[in-house]
Formats: C-alpha cells, structure tokens, sequence
C-alpha cells in the first residue's frame, strides 16, 4: 500500500473498526474514529425464533440471505436455543441465494456455499437473478438487512406466485452520541479530513440522520465536497447517491477491507 503519512481518513465503521484502522494506520495514516451505527440481536427473540422453527422443520424450499451479520446471528440464536443442529442440517437442504460475498462467507464457515448468487450484490440484483426462475409456489424465508422490510423484494417474490416469511434478526443502534457525530459533521466542513470511509448503508443513513436533527445538512454537504468519499461497495454507493453524494473511491472488489483501503491509498498518494 502507498504511504498514507500526513493524510486523515475519518472511520464510521463499528464492528470491525480495529481492524480497518489498523490497515491505515500501517500505511501512516492518522485514523478518526466516530463509530456511527452498532448492530444488536432483534429485541424480541421470538420472531428469530419462529422463523428458525419453520426452518428446522422442512417448512422452506429457498432461503435469500441479505447479509452475513444475519445468517451469523441466526445460527448462534439457534446454538444458545439448542436448535443449531437441525437447523444447519436444515439448511444444508434448502436452496440458498445470497445477495453478495459476506453472506456466501458466512455460509462457508459452516460448511455449506451458495447456490444461486445474485448477479450483482443488492436487492435488485436478487430480483434480476431470480427473474428466469419458476416461483409459483415456493416457500421462501427472507432474511433482511436490519429491520429494512424490504418492501419492493417482498412483492417481486409475492407476484412470482412465491410465499415469503421474512425474519429481522438484528437491528441498528447509535454507537456515538449526536455531539461526537456533529462534531465529524463540523471537522469535514473545515477541510482537515483527506479520505471518509463508509462500510454500510446504515453509517450513512444515520450521518443524515444526525445533521438533520442539528440543522447540519448543507454543513455535512460542505464537508464531503472536500472530502474523498470511500463507499466498500454498490450498496454504499447507492446510499450516497441518495443524498447527492458521490463516491470517489470505490474498490474493484467490493465488500472487502484490504481492498477498500488499498482504493483509498490509490486515490490520496497517486503513484
């Protein structure tokens, strides 16, 4: 990687923000860290566990995995509930189609693959995938992304004749107060910040989120004109765009850290 000394690059990871700033800060770069969202099992556990009684019990043909945070959460709901047995046998039978790397990762560590991946890492590209394929009366558990319902995925299934049982089993929570985000919002608008590096969807909803409630959107807008603006993949992309925002760094490889950080290099220390 190219050296990053004397260059800042502002961290709204949570989950795995150790490591991502370990990267950088190898390569010479002063890392800020403002950890915006943190993932939590679903409140109510009784949901998770329906849907994991369905399943154990043959009553699904497809499962879709949106993200390996879920299919991870589910299989320890299922590991302190004594049900992890049947349901990765269960799962072994069903046909699994996963949205992007992270989930076919997640299904790896158990021995088990992918068998229908999605053209391209989203909900559309689900949607594309399963197009030329015969629907009409298949059981179908849909996992989601946070607690998102996913409603356009939902019909395209329902009106391809399919049944969906959707389950949710992890939502977002502030993982900074609002001062510590406003405080980000106000060092990027005075240009101290080379590179900001968004690893979810959710990081961005929740940075406009925050300046919305403190008045802050032309400041937050300010400062990213400034700014490199890192997105791991399309779905990030996809999110930024929503609020006007262009990627300026975007790895070949989506979804992977080394290869996001190789990106940011790349763009701040041009060979």
């Amino acid at each position: 990687m190219n050296s990053l000394a004397g260059k800042t690059i502002a961290l709204p990871e949570t989950r795995e923000l150790d490591k991502l700033a370990g990267i950088l800060e190898e390569a010479g770069a002063t890392t800020l860290r403002c950890p915006l969202v943190a993932i939590l099992d679903a409140p109510d556990p009784s949901a998770v566990d329906a849907w994991l009684a369905v399943l154990a019990a043959g009553g699904f043909d497809d499962l879709i995995f949106l993200t390996g945070e879920g299919l991870r959460r589910m299989l320890a709901r299922a590991e302190r509930t004594g049900q992890h047995a049947h349901v990765l046998a269960a799962l072994g039978r069903v046909r699994k189609i996963t949205r992007g790397p992270k989930p076919a990762r997640a299904l790896h560590e158990v021995g088990l693959t992918t068998d229908l991946a999605a053209t391209t890492p989203t909900s559309q590209g689900v949607m594309d995938t399963l197009g030329s394929h015969d629907l009409q009366g298949r059981r179908i558990g849909l996992q989601l992304y946070g607690s998102e319902p996913n409603q356009p995925l939902v019909r395209f299934l329902t009106a391809a004749g399919a049944s969906v049982h959707v389950v949710a089993p992890y939502i977002y929570a502030p993982a900074s107060d609002e001062d510590r985000v406003l405080a980000l919002i106000t060092r990027l608008a005075a240009g101290g910040i080379d590179a900001i590096a968004f690893t979810s969807a959710s990081q961005v909803d929740r940075l406009w989120g925050v300046a919305g409630t403190k008045s802050a959107e032309a400041t937050l807008q300010a400062g990213l004109r400034k700014t490199k603006v890192a997105a791991i993949g399309p779905i990030v992309v996809e999110a930024l765009q929503g609020h006007g925002i262009t990627a300026d760094i975007v790895p070949e490889q989506p979804f992977i850290m080394k290869r996001l950080t190789s990106a940011i290099a790349a763009a701040l220390v041009p060979r």
